[in-house]
């Protein structure tokens, strides 16, 4: 097969590659050396080129240098050899033509955002709706990641990164309606599960749960809602949208099961993971543990208190994001279940928060409790108690204005 004949591929969404014929072209392990970066500059202005400039900005902007000139002249030097010891055909693969340099290959040149902006060009100007639509979907399928991922601390990748990120997400939310109105709930599945994958948190399971819903697959729509509910206020503090919830509602309303006999029924809500220690919700399952409790105080007088537990810097502001609150939240989930009775429930409410739900004990008892869950928090690190702070209330009083804890519409989905 001659050069002429095979292809040269360039992927420049997600993780930069090559392939040449049907073999993966490396270049070492570093993808960030200069050389690289003038490759991956050449490749993707392509036949337009780029002005010299532009490239002593891209790789010189940020320092000081006496000449640049010489080595931007270094840089081409290196590159032509790397490309030789990659195994590429011998060739003369940089033109430059006043002051403009360009990608000059014996074989042609195949690169992933160009087939991108292909497509999109190509379906804003067809008429059928349908071929529209298809064209927009093989666009979807190029899109693998962010624009030279590797690269996003770059000005200009940051730049081209955003870019395709604004379209991508444009036209699969094209796809997604068309294809939603005309019944292809199974394709939208399908389309949209990249996305979930890629930016979980621009909640693109709003869609899949939308088509479980439409397709009446409720255990299906609700193991979606509860993985994204996971991932979103157990690892990183953060809610659930209200469409999200709107969702959960209308799932939970739908959830039918065939008529069985009582001990099958009852083996259906049996617990199947470890049973020891306190019992964690997610914060929808909290949240009605709580109302009906509630309830019940009122018709048996039974106690019961709602407990706080914060992760602090110290000062009594909240803990940063980061691997140090990643660390003691995850010890502080650990502690609470194994401090708390097997009657008790609890949830993590935000990032650096804990809710527990302590039912049968009296105010003092709820302060032993504390006590505990300190003692047991900072077993190995006494200095982890600055990090911890508490606050309890009755069920029966925390809707007052006095109380240590409050809901409210801002800052809560209750």
């Amino acid at each position: 097969m001659g050069e002429k004949s095979q292809v040269l591929k360039v992927y420049f969404f997600g993780r930069f590659t090559i392939t040449y014929g049907d073999k993966p072209i490396s270049f070492g392990k570093n993808n960030t050396t200069k050389a690289m970066k003038l490759l991956q500059l050449l490749l993707y202005f392509g036949n337009n080129g780029i002005a010299r400039e532009r490239i002593l900005e891209a790789l010189y902007g940020r320092e000081e240098l006496a000449d640049v000139a010489n080595n931007l002249r270094v840089t081409v030097y290196r590159l032509k050899k790397m490309l030789s010891d990659a195994g590429l055909p011998q060739n003369d693969y940089i033109t430059i033509r006043k002051g403009i340099y360009q990608w000059n290959a014996p074989m042609e040149t195949e690169v992933d955002t160009n087939l991108f902006e292909t497509l999109v060009n190509e379906s804003e100007t067809e008429k059928d709706e349908e071929k529209k639509i298809n064209l927009l979907k093989q666009a979807c399928g190029i899109y693998s990641g962010d624009f030279l991922s590797d690269l996003s601390g770059e000005d200009w990748v940051l730049v081209e990164a955003v870019h395709y990120k604004n379209q991508y997400t444009q036209i699969l939310k094209e796809v997604c309606k068309w294809q939603m109105e005309h019944g292809q709930y199974e394709e939208t599945l399908q389309v949209c599960k990249p996305a979930c994958e890629l930016y979980p948190f621009d909640e693109w399971q709003t869609v899949r749960i939308e088509c479980f819903i439409a397709l009446k697959k409720y255990k299906e729509a609700m193991k979606e809602y509860e993985c994204t509910a996971k991932l979103f206020f157990e690892e990183l503090g953060i809610n659930p949208s209200e469409k999200m919830m709107e969702q959960f509602q209308l799932m939970s309303s739908h959830m039918n099961f065939k008529p069985q006999e009582l001990r099958n029924i009852k083996s259906n809500l049996k617990e199947t993971e470890d049973r020891l220690g306190a019992y964690y919700c997610n914060l929808p399952s909290f949240r009605d543990n709580y109302r009906l409790m509630a309830r019940l105080m009122e018709r048996n007088g039974q106690s019961a208190f709602l407990m706080m537990c914060s992760l602090t810097n110290g000062k009594g502001q909240p803990l940063e994001n980061g691997e140090k609150l990643e660390l003691l939240s995850g010890e502080l989930n650990n502690t609470i279940k194994n401090c708390l009775r097997r009657g008790d429930s609890y949830t993590k409410y935000s990032a650096s928060q804990f809710l527990a739900l302590l039912t049968g004990i009296d105010k003092e008892s709820c302060q032993i409790i504390y006590n505990r869950i300190t003692k047991y928090f900072c077993r190995d690190h006494k200095t982890w108690s600055q990090y911890l702070e508490f606050y309890v209330s009755s069920i029966a009083d925390v809707e007052r204005e006095d109380s240590k804890i409050q809901f409210d519409d801002k800052d809560t989905i209750w």
